[in-house]
C-alpha cells in the first residue's frame, strides 16, 4: 500500500487582503504552504506528495518551496481548477500509478499545524472504513438560520467542526470526484461526495490548534502558537 498526499494550495487569499495568495505567506520566516508540506514530508507513512497551486504559480512554488525547502517526496505541482473540489480532481488526475487500494490524503496547504499522529489515525481508518475525516467537536451553539430567522438549533454533541486530512482510498476517492463532476454537483468538502454515494466516513479527532489560516487574525493565532512552544518547521 502506498500514501499520497494532495495538497491543494490554489485559493486566492482574497480574506487575506495581503497583495499575495495566502499560502505564501511567511509565518515566523517560513511559508504556511512549505511549513504544511515539511509535515508529510518528515512523515514515514507518506511515500509521495502532489501540491496543486494556480497554473501560473508553478514556476514560483516549484523554485520558492520545493527546491528551496529540498522536498524530495514532491512528485509534481499540479494546476489547479476553477473551485477547491475542481483542484483536488486534477490532483486526483495526476497520480498514474496508484492502486484501488492506495491511501490519499487530502490535506489543506494553509494548515500547518497538523500532527504526525493525526495523520497516522487518518491513515488507519481510510484502510478499515470509507474514508477517515479529522474533526473536533463544536464548542459554540450551532443555529440553522433561514432569512434572517432560527429554523433550528441542533444538538450541539452532534455537530462536529470538519477539519484535514481527510484520507480515503484511492479508487473510492476518484469515483466520488469523478461521479460529482460528471453531475455538476459542487460539495463543501472531499467527505462529503463520498456520503453523497452512500460511503461511510468516519470521524478521527483532531485538534483545536489545527487551523485554516484564512484571515490576518488566523495568522495573529498561529504566531501565538508558534511562540508559545508550537512546532517550529524550518
Amino acid at each position: 500500500m502506498k500514501v499520497i498526499a494532495l495538497i491543494p494550495a490554489a485559493g486566492m487569499g482574497k480574506r487575506m487582503g495581503a497583495g499575495i495568495n495566502k499560502q505564501y505567506l511567511f509565518l515566523s520566516g517560513v511559508p504556511i504552504v512549505a511549513r504544511t508540506i515539511a509535515v508529510f514530508e518528515a512523515s514515514p507513512l507518506v511515500d509521495e506528495i502532489y501540491v496543486i497551486t494556480p497554473a501560473a504559480e508553478i514556476p514560483f512554488c516549484q523554485e520558492q518551496i520545493v527546491t528551496a525547502h529540498r522536498f524530495a517526496k514532491v512528485r509534481t505541482i499540479v494546476p489547479g481548477g476553477a473551485e477547491r473540489q475542481h483542484s483536488v480532481l486534477n490532483g486526483l488526475r495526476a497520480v498514474t500509478d496508484a492502486s484501488e487500494d492506495d491511501v490519499v490524503l487530502i490535506h489543506d496547504g494553509v494548515r500547518p499545524f497538523i500532527t504526525p499522529d493525526i495523520i497516522e489515525k487518518a491513515i488507519e481508518t481510510a484502510q478499515s472504513s470509507d474514508g477517515a475525516l479529522v474533526a473536533v467537536p463544536a464548542k459554540d451553539t450551532i443555529k440553522v438560520v433561514e432569512n434572517s430567522l432560527i429554523r433550528e438549533t441542533p444538538p450541539r454533541e452532534t455537530i462536529w467542526q470538519a477539519q484535514t486530512p481527510q484520507a480515503f482510498r484511492y479508487g473510492i476517492i476518484r469515483t466520488a470526484h469523478e461521479k460529482a463532476e460528471e453531475e455538476q454537483f459542487l460539495g463543501t468538502d472531499d467527505s462529503s461526495l463520498v456520503e453523497r454515494l452512500g460511503g461511510k466516513v468516519r470521524v478521527v479527532m483532531g485538534d483545536y490548534r489545527n487551523i485554516k489560516i484564512t484571515t490576518p487574525e488566523d495568522l495573529v493565532l498561529a504566531e501565538a502558537f508558534l511562540s508559545a512552544g508550537g512546532r517550529d518547521r524550518e
